[in-house]
């Protein structure tokens, strides 16, 4: 058996267990076009206000498998503070809130589905290796390094960085395809006509091979009448019969004045019209730093953050990683770029964001892309004019809280069809009312349903519910209290019905109330608080060093 090699560190072993949180949309807060552009208007996309880990944990039910890409932009714990997050985690609890994340993120993700991660030299070798652990080091892609600037800074005191890295991972290597990037202006302008050959134009290639093949040595005579041979140590790249036959299709071409070493004429016509993307990307390819402030300036008047994402980067993204139609999640959207290129795109999106930015930036530019009113970034190059949506969510508060004796109760916030949807969820069942059956809020096969209520119910109602739920189906029955009912007794009498009392059913599953797992410096303790932990660890070596001066645990004078 082959060691697995795992990446350490203090606390790892330590994991959230995240409330699954329901989504409520906020109506006011979503946003369509006023009139459909096209029958691919794309108007069901998601954008979600609240602190990601718990909003990923909120999609995992109904999303599992069903996105093709993720980009995310995490921060990159340099220990700087930027304007909209604290960016300096210390390292082992980056790690871990990366971790835990990053494992709902491979749920979510489609067989051939494929993870980009943007990332700086401060961790990225140690996401890397993290990434690695959970997704299988068979299942890296490769390392892109992106160009993020374009200048060099003098008041650098060492290297002045240039860089950033773009970590892509897939779900499943032997199910992933990446995708091609079409030839540019500059690399088709390279296949010219120079003797107006009617097969259009071509390019001239090598017809010598790097090795000395017998077979393939002899003498090729020119149009002028000069014969040439390979130059020693290499030979021709065809047999003599297929140079003459090449010859005759006039695809060798001997130079303006038939005098030049033969060259073999690639037609621009008879190769693809794409090429697979290489590992460097460079500024002018795909953008820098400061194309992204100016993105934001032309919308914003003003700078909004420090080191936003351009448009060109996003698109190359998706143009790799993706098709028109396709899903694609960044549960760091920072600036909106990720849902605004995928909607340019014809892509469904996503986002997640935390700040308050989301509200008073992130909304108002994907308006501007919806209404068509964003004339830079891509507009243009994708030929966008507008049109489709986006709905606005935020996560609901904590289903479990403590009334004012401390005892865990149903959050009153929570309306009947709130709670219905929420322990539909946490018992892994599909909220979907129906229509015909009051007792049913949900599925999770054809023939098993749950039904929740606050009521205390009785024998007799119960059975009204046994007989309307019959004997080839099974319904999970949630509710404040039994009268008259034993668990044993229940189970004989309606064995079509399982009994669970809340909040007692969920107490245990979760961490409650708990809203931020953030990667924000501000949730860390500041370094003179003591840590329970701690503080336990000190009393104790306090006893074991005092008592025996007391003369107690030794039995002293």
């Amino acid at each position: 058996m082959k060691n697995k090699l795992e990446l350490t560190w203090v606390g790892k072993e330590k994991r959230p267990k995240v409330e699954p949180r329901i989504l409520i949309e906020d109506q006011a807060r979503s946003y369509h076009a006023k009139q459909r552009v096209s029958d691919l208007d794309i108007f069901d996309n998601r954008l979600i206000f609240g602190d990601n880990l718990l909003a990923l944990k909120a999609l995992e039910q109904e999303f599992s498998g069903q996105v093709k890409c993720v980009f995310i932009d995490p921060p990159y714990n340099t220990g700087s503070a930027f304007t909209h997050y604290d960016d300096g985690l210390e390292h082992s609890v980056w790690l871990g809130l990366m971790r835990d994340r990053l494992e709902i993120i491979k749920k979510l993700l489609s067989d051939d589905g494929s993870l980009w991660i943007t990332i700086d030299d401060n961790e990225a070798h140690y996401l890397k290796v993290l990434c690695d652990e959970i997704f299988g080091r068979n299942n890296f892609v490769s390392t892109v390094i992106w160009q993020k600037k374009y200048a060099p800074k003098s008041d650098s005191k060492y290297f002045s960085t240039s860089h950033d890295f773009i970590l892509v991972f897939a779900k499943d290597l032997n199910k992933f395809n990446l995708g091609r990037l079409a030839k540019t202006e500059k690399q088709t302008g390279r296949y010219t006509n120079r003797d107006a050959d009617p097969r259009g134009p071509w390019k001239a290639s090598d017809v010598l091979r790097n090795e000395a093949r017998d077979y393939a040595i002899f003498p090729v005579t020119l149009p002028s009448g000069r014969e040439v041979f390979p130059p020693s140590g290499t030979s021709w790249r065809y047999t003599k019969e297929k140079f003459a036959e090449l010859i005759a299709d006039d695809r060798i071409w001997f130079g303006v004045n038939g005098d030049a070493r033969p060259a073999y004429k690639r037609f621009l016509s008879e190769v693809t019209d794409t090429i697979p993307s290489t590992t460097i990307w460079t500024y002018d390819e795909v953008g820098h730093n400061d194309e992204a402030k100016k993105e934001m300036r032309s919308i914003f008047g003003e700078i909004l953050f420090d080191t936003p994402k351009p448009e060109r980067l996003l698109e190359r993204v998706l143009a790799l990683a993706t098709q028109p139609g396709d899903l694609v999640l960044d549960s760091f959207a920072g600036s909106g770029t990720t849902g605004a290129v995928a909607q340019k795109m014809g892509r469904r999106w996503i986002m997640v964001e935390l700040g308050e930015h989301c509200h008073t930036h992130v909304i108002p530019r994907l308006k501007k892309v919806i209404d068509g009113n964003d004339k830079g970034g891509i507009t243009e190059a994708a030929n966008w004019v507008g049109g489709g949506g986006f709905r606005y969510y935020k996560l609901a508060p904590s289903l479990i809280v403590d009334d004012r004796w401390g005892n865990p109760v149903i959050n009153p916030e929570y309306n009947a069809d709130q709670l219905a949807e929420a322990l539909s969820k946490l018992e892994g069942f599909t909220y979907k009312p129906s229509e015909f059956h009051w007792w049913q809020h949900g599925y999770s096969s054809e023939c098993d349903f749950i039904y929740v209520t606050t009521q205390n119910l009785s024998a007799e109602q119960l059975q009204v519910l046994s007989d309307d739920v019959g004997t080839d189906q099974s319904l999970l029955v949630c509710c404040a209290a039994f009268h008259g009912v034993t668990g044993l007794k229940a189970s004989e009498r309606w064995p079509n019905l399982t009994l669970k009392k809340i909040p007692k059913m969920v107490l245990s599953r979760c961490e409650w109330g708990h809203d931020d797992y953030s990667l924000n410096v501000a949730n860390l303790p500041m370094a003179d608080e003591p840590i329970p932990e701690l503080e336990v660890v000190q009393k104790t070596l306090e006893k074991i060093v005092v008592a025996p001066v007391q003369g107690g645990l030794f039995g002293g004078d």
